[in-house]
């Protein structure tokens, strides 16, 4: 563990990559038939370039740069550039909406703006953070009016060798494990967006723990399918293969566009969202493809149905499984279970209405289940605790947890707890439960709990039950009115090929009442997609599915 004050280098491990084996590509961007790979050299040596460059237009240490680039060699070199010289990265993300954009901006508070021409044209038009903004850099050939360009930025004075011995050293700032390494904004999908403060120490402990846990070595390949998780494969010594898709709608993806470079590129680690696996997943089992290189297939951002782990792995060789690590852009990762302890064991639990198994805590995470509180709690005690077996509010503390969101102070007394010691526990705001064998499973959202004259009704366990008919995609649990008289109801997406009628919505109502914990729901909507989340396409929006629901006859 590093200890707080300590000096990190972030972009030390890119360096080191660099220098063992400088011709070795680090990565690869697929544009249709063509391919563009960039090396472990060329990406340290575009760091360095654009670092001191950065610092020559006023970019420095603690300088909060918000980067609105397309996942390309620009983003890279960028975001180890600034890692490289102690400059903070703000990264948003872009299909959040105007609004959102906007505000997160505006509480950022960031010193200079790095994007393509089109964000600077939206950033002009619309005012974002108009008030502190100092450098505006385009990236791009083309220059907007009063705006520099890349290109001249580096004209500067400043190409030469890679950074090393007697060059000057802003570049290669050994920044502060307690110091601010970057602000990275939630999807907002639960509420406000809010920029989660990473230290260079979060950021070190999460490279960590990913590479102890999955046992992940250089030299391997990653196709990683959701742009910040793709910087984890240089600190990593991978070689990231970015495949060719919108990032923002990884449901949509064309499955070719992820098992040809795979197969190419022989990519032994994966990335992908649950619609993502799901999508591929089908393609793949109905045309009985095969992906023996990969190692590894890792999902996350949402609960990942059993039945996507189950038709994916039928594309892995013996042995290699489907991991679904649980975290949040606050902290990551927390838990982490594999596919063959959920196709064996906990598939069944989940359909019987036990929630979805998270698996059990990585070494150096304290997680703990306490009673369920929607007001701020200031100080810990063990009086929080929830009983065993109980249902309560998941919270956390460990290295890789970030200790504040920028700008924020009345969501960090939400969100945070202060301990004796002085440390704190970062509140998931998640629901679940820990079993006699320590595992953790997971009941849904906290904000989504359904509060009915009957009882509390969890959004995930009652759809785990729904989820178990074979003619269900996917289901979402809603309340309809207020608590404590919501009036619960169930809203199921079918699977392909199956229609709404009358002969399902009774099996569907008699499988829920079935079981005592869904038999209180008695609502059933059909809808033909249900609304989910920008970033991972996975996470049901149940609040405007509840306004939906509750307009439906």
């Amino acid at each position: 563990m590093i200890a707080a004050g300590e000096g990190v280098d972030l972009s030390a491990p890119l360096a080191l990559s660099a220098g063992r084996e400088p011709d070795r590509p680090a990565i690869v961007f697929i544009e249709g038939r063509r391919e563009a790979a960039w090396s472990f050299g060329r990406l340290n040596h575009e760091a360095d370039l654009l670092s001191r460059g950065l610092a020559a237009v006023g970019v420095g240490r603690g300088t909060r740069v918000v980067l609105m680039v397309r996942p390309g060699p620009e983003f890279f070199a960028l975001t180890f550039a600034m890692f490289r010289m102690g400059a903070v990265p703000v990264i948003v993300d872009p299909g959040m909406g105007r609004r959102s954009l906007g505000e997160c901006l505006k509480t950022a508070e960031p010193e200079a703006f790095i994007g393509a021409p089109l964000a600077h044209a939206a950033r002009s038009l619309l005012g974002w953070a108009r008030g502190t903004l100092r450098t505006n850099i385009v990236v791009g050939p083309r220059i907007l009016p009063g705006l520099r360009t890349l290109t001249e930025v580096r004209g500067l004075g400043l190409r030469g060798p890679a950074a090393g011995p007697g060059l000057p050293g802003y570049w290669r700032a050994r920044s502060r494990s307690d110091e601010t390494a970057a602000v990275l904004f939630t999807s907002g999908s639960t509420g406000v967006p809010k920029g989660a403060v990473y230290t260079h120490g979060n950021f070190a402990a999460q490279v960590a723990m990913l590479r102890d846990h999955f046992g992940i070595a250089p030299g391997e390949v990653d196709l990683p399918t959701f742009p910040l998780f793709a910087l984890f494969a240089p600190a990593l010594g991978m070689t990231a293969v970015i495949p060719e898709m919108d990032f923002t709608r990884p449901g949509s993806v064309r499955p070719e566009n992820i098992i040809g470079p795979v197969v190419r590129h022989r990519a032994t680690h994966l990335f992908g969202s649950p619609a993502l696996l799901d999508r591929v997943g089908r393609f793949g089992e109905s045309r009985g493809v095969k992906l023996p290189s990969l190692k590894r297939v890792v999902s996350a951002g949402a609960p990942v149905p059993a039945k996507v782990v189950a038709r994916f792995q039928k594309l892995l060789a013996p042995g290699v499984e489907v991991h679904t690590p649980y975290g949040a852009t606050e902290a990551l990762p927390v838990c982490s279970i594999g596919g063959a302890e959920i196709l064996s064991e906990t598939q069944r639990l989940s359909e019987a209405g036990a929630g979805a198994c998270l698996g059990r805590p990585l070494p150096g995470v304290d997680l703990r289940v306490i009673r369920l509180d929607d007001a701020p709690i200031p100080r810990w005690s063990d009086d929080l605790l929830a009983g065993p077996g109980e249902v309560g509010e998941l919270v956390v503390r460990g290295p890789n947890v970030t200790a504040r969101y920028f700008g924020r102070p009345d969501c960090d007394a939400l969100a945070k707890i202060e301990r004796p010691d002085g440390g704190f526990y970062h509140r998931m705001g998640d629901l679940g439960r820990l079993d006699g064998a320590g595992r953790v499973w997971f009941c849904g959202r906290k904000a989504h709990r359904v509060v009915a004259e009957q009882g509390t009704l969890f959004s995930v366990p009652c759809e785990g039950v729904f989820n178990a008919h074979r003619a269900v995609s996917r289901s979402a649990l809603v309340g309809v009115g207020r608590a404590p008289r919501q009036r619960p109801v169930i809203v199921i997406e079918l699977e392909q090929g199956e229609r709404p009628s009358q002969r399902l919505e009774r099996e569907f109502l008699a499988l829920g009442a079935s079981n005592a914990l869904t038999a209180p729901i008695r609502d059933l909507r059909f809808h033909p997609r249900l609304p989910v989340d920008i970033r991972h396409n996975a996470k049901i929006d149940r609040e405007s599915l509840a306004k939906w629901a509750s307009r439906r006859p």
